[in-house]
């Protein structure tokens, strides 16, 4: 095991930084996008995205949907660079996320979003990309360079942003207060000791499970183990994991289930004790389990930012696993840092 810390290490800890550089940095571009949105007025919202960031618009899906009523579908970027396709996109707001700003189907989605009626915002870490330039508003998410190829700080600037963006026009003053908070929870979350979990990662394939928000950040969870550890991991909506995909669960599987203070927690919980009691090895982000082991959490000041804090402490576990099976999740194979989709 390498004992030198590596860029991903790095980065995360320059988490709760970066999140203060975009709070302090990132109003102008707020209020412009807020302005430009409730003058649109929009029935719907429409995201582009992939990979992480398309993490990062599932989790903005469940914000717009439980902060403002509205729904948020994801588009396949294919339909217009693949397939030449253009939708009617009249009467919504397209949100495209990218931390590069460079993937050219992104960029052809937005595109086509924006001449085909929507209103279009784009959330990157580079306002002058591509991406940045084909919106009609660009929210910068002030990360600062990231260097390892795992997306990190990336992310949770991509969430903050967007979060903060629909917080601002649901007019929401408790999440906004919470949003400011973020930081010092953040840096809280860094230190969180995931070690008997990191333990339990025996290299063969596993489940992260969330609901809601939570969901969201589960799918990154499995991705992550899949880019920096070379481990297969599937993610599952607590609703969905005792269906199917709970066949293949035998004794000491391991399995991360993620929940925040919120309505789901509860039922986030029932599960991993389901899962438990079918011999799993079972590592919940709550202390409501009955058999699943509780995991140290950070709680924010708002059960929406509960999730961010808990992707922080996940990024500084799985480098520690993927470091413990000397692999360096900076230059995971196959992989570079931007990948160009047409």
């Amino acid at each position: 095991m390498s004992l030198k810390p590596t860029l991903m290490h790095q980065e995360v800890r320059e988490i709760p930084q970066a999140v203060e550089r975009l709070l302090s940095d990132g109003n102008d571009a707020i209020r412009t996008a807020v302005a430009l949105m409730r003058a649109a007025n929009p029935r719907y919202f429409i995201s582009v995205a992939r990979g992480s960031s398309d993490h990062a618009a599932t989790f903005l899906k469940y914000a717009s949907e439980l902060l403002l009523g509205r729904p948020m579908a994801s588009v396949g970027p294919s339909v217009s660079s693949v397939y030449g396709v253009t939708l009617d996109a009249r009467d919504a707001v397209g949100i495209s996320v990218s931390q590069s700003g460079k993937s050219p189907d992104i960029v052809a989605m937005t595109r086509a979003l924006r001449l085909s009626g929507a209103l279009t915002v784009a959330i990157t870490n580079d306002a002058a990309s591509r991406l940045g330039r084909a919106a009609d508003v660009t929210l910068p998410i002030h990360a600062g360079p990231e260097l390892s190829v795992a997306a990190t700080k990336t992310f949770v600037t991509s969430l903050i942003a967007g979060l903060w963006l629909f917080a601002e026009l649901s007019e929401d003053d408790e999440l906004l207060r919470a949003i400011r908070t973020l930081p010092e929870f953040l840096e809280q979350a860094t230190y969180c000791d995931w070690s008997a979990a990191a333990a339990a990662i025996d290299g063969r394939s596993l489940y992260t499970i969330g609901r809601g928000p939570s969901w969201a950040i589960s799918n990154e969870a499995a991705l992550k183990f899949k880019e920096t550890c070379l481990i297969h991991a599937e993610s599952y909506s607590s609703a969905e994991v005792l269906h199917g995909p709970v066949s293949i669960v035998e004794s000491g599987f391991p399995v991360i289930v993620f929940a925040a203070c919120d309505k789901a927690e509860q039922t986030a919980a029932d599960t991993a004790d389901a899962l438990a009691e079918k011999g799993a090895n079972v590592f919940a982000v709550t202390n409501k389990t009955r058999r699943a082991t509780p995991l140290p959490h950070v709680r924010t000041d708002h059960w929406l930012c509960d999730p961010i804090a808990a992707i922080v402490s996940f990024y500084t576990m799985v480098e520690e696993v993927a470091r413990a099976q000397g692999i360096n999740p900076d230059q995971p194979r196959h992989l570079k840092k931007v990948t160009e989709t047409v």
